[in-house]
């Protein structure tokens, strides 16, 4: 996977810290963004199901429009000190659109909207 060179985070060793530290409204932190497709993101949890004491969260995430995903996948998150982390490769250009689910199947869906990020190119395209 790419390393990530535009976290506003700062340096991996350091990067759950302060991205914990953010507390970022639905305690969902995502870095870096814009998300840049081919490169790998790290999302950050403390949400609802987080807060509930689940025993274990599921990033639940697809590409496309918010009501018709395609690349549907499920990623394991690993519970932290920081919170509950999902690191993977962005593999679609159109949009990215997740929520959260535990193993008792209680969503965690940001109040029927899920989370949604449009995906950057890569390209600056400012002086184009």
């Amino acid at each position: 996977m790419k390393h990530t060179k535009h976290s506003k985070f700062g340096e991996p060793s350091y990067r759950l810290q302060n991205m914990s530290e953010a507390n970022y409204p639905g305690g969902v932190v995502v870095d870096p963004v814009p998300i840049t497709a081919g490169e790998e993101i790290t999302v950050l949890y403390n949400g609802l199901l987080a807060q509930s004491g689940a025993d274990q969260i599921y990033l639940h995430c697809g590409y496309g429009s918010a009501d018709a995903w395609t690349d549907v996948k499920d990623y394991k998150m690993e519970k932290t000190d920081r919170g509950w982390v999902a690191k993977f490769k962005v593999e679609n250009p159109t949009r990215l659109n997740f929520c959260f689910k535990d193993s008792a199947f209680n969503w965690d869906n940001n109040n029927g909207i899920n989370w949604s990020f449009e995906i950057h190119s890569g390209k600056n395209t400012k002086f184009l």
